[in-house]
């Protein structure tokens, strides 16, 4: 079987596959329509999230067998047609569940402890430590939107904590000895955090919105390391100066393109994102909570193990 290769990855993901007898050709640079153009010669493809795969894509697929997706989510492979062809969708969310449910925990005793606003000041000169007291999560409730592979990653990094975990997921009976399964309404009672670990759907777009948001009983803590899409950012603007969102943890934002490798490529910085870059309550990275030295390889070696057990 031939693959292509269409984003870098570890290279242990070519290796094996070619210890298992697979032909491997690399391609990072083509443009989408010459990558259409030979696409007809593979069996399958490994990509990250470097374009779109579409219909018309699929269509010039004529001989693959499968699509390997180094990453958790499908949402940029239309996947409904692509298993109307009969093409296996192999994705990796194993690979890097423990890098974000390490980095969500981060991002959230950081925001307790005032830890970056801290770091700066003191590079400034400022010994400014009444103003950086912080919180202890310990007492708090944490809150969970989504309890697949990250969710109950997350879950488990708290078990050190003297915390009370619930989660909401649209399956039924997913909680664990880790975090209590309850209501959407349980959640937004009791949470003093609420973390999100939802792939991105027609469901989770735009959710946490202004009603969402006051919907709930207490102010709390916002942590997203899931997809940008499910928050508008707006709105979280809103809720942060009204103090209804006390502060916010963000890996992910509504502005990323599909290659998620920049934001404004036309310089247009919307409003909403500089209030989030003047805030000393907020904490932002670049969509990086599943991207870790040993998520690289785990991520790799668990698509070469899904394809050996489908096609070996």
């Amino acid at each position: 079987m031939k693959v292509l290769h269409l984003d870098t990855n570890h290279p242990l993901l070519i290796n094996k596959l070619n210890d298992l007898g697979f032909a491997n050709d690399e391609d990072y640079t083509s443009s989408k329509e010459e990558i259409e153009a030979k696409i007809q010669n593979y069996d399958g493809f490994i990509i990250r999230s470097r374009f779109k795969i579409d219909k018309h894509f699929l269509d010039k697929a004529t001989n693959l067998k499968f699509i390997g997706r180094v990453g958790a989510g499908l949402e940029n492979i239309d996947c409904e047609y692509a298993t109307s062809k009969n093409i296996a969708l192999i994705a990796a969310p194993e690979g890097n569940r423990n890098a974000v449910g390490e980095h969500s925990l981060a991002m959230l005793l950081s925001l307790f402890n005032k830890l970056n606003k801290a770091d700066k000041e003191v590079r400034n000169g400022n010994w400014l430590r009444e103003k950086n007291r912080g919180i202890e999560l310990d007492g708090k409730t944490v809150g969970i939107v989504g309890y697949g592979n990250m969710g109950k990653s997350f879950a488990k990094k708290l078990r050190g904590f003297d915390v009370e975990v619930l989660c909401y997921d649209i399956k039924p009976n997913v909680g664990d000895n880790n975090c209590k399964q309850v209501s959407l309404r349980e959640i937004q009672e009791k949470s003093d955090v609420l973390s999100l670990h939802t792939p991105q759907t027609e469901i989770t777009k735009n959710m946490i919105n202004t009603t969402f948001i006051n919907n709930f009983k207490k102010n709390f803590w916002l942590i997203n390391t899931a997809r940008g899409t499910s928050v508008v950012t707006k709105d979280l603007v809103d809720s942060l100066k009204s103090g209804k969102i006390l502060g916010a943890g963000l890996d992910v934002l509504e502005y990323e393109k599909s290659s998620f490798e920049n934001l404004f490529s036309d310089d247009n910085m919307p409003e909403a994102f500089q209030y989030l870059i003047a805030s000393d309550n907020v904490i932002l990275s670049p969509h990086i909570a599943g991207w870790t030295i040993e998520s690289n390889q785990k991520l790799a070696q668990t698509i070469v193990d899904k394809i050996k057990a489908k096609f070996c």
